[in-house]
């Protein structure tokens, strides 16, 4: 299946910041819901941040006040601004959308993950 296109993990050191982009231009005629999930090695995935198409987030209780969700419509692109990053953000980040393709089909798609590690 077709994959989204992300962007912008590398190694920070605590206190830096990262963006992260995930396009998926050419897939949906219409996004439902865009994020963010994450895995630390040894744990389960846990959903970071989400916008829906209305423009309304979600954030997890450990990101609120450092992580910012947002998107650019005309792209179909979402990005997640990740400010004052801690160790234990330290993982692999995956994009998520869901949305309808023009056929009109339903799908739920994710990236291929990106490597965010923090150093303490």
């Amino acid at each position: 299946q077709v994959q989204l296109v992300e962007s912008g993990g590398g190694l920070v050191q605590a206190g830096g910041s990262l963006r992260l982009s995930c396009a998926a231009s050419g897939i949906f005629s219409s996004i439902n819901t865009m994020g963010w999930y994450r895995q630390a090695p040894g744990k389960q995935r846990e959903l970071v941040a989400v916008i829906t198409s209305g423009g309304s987030t979600n954030y997890a209780d450990s990101v609120k006040g450092r992580f910012f969700i947002y998107k650019d419509n005309s792209k179909n692109t979402a990005y997640l601004q990740m400010d004052s990053l801690k160790f234990e953000d330290t993982g692999v980040y995956y994009c998520n959308a869901d949305g309808w393709t023009a056929s009109p089909r339903y799908l739920e798609l994710w990236g291929q993950g990106t490597l965010v590690t923090v150093s303490s």
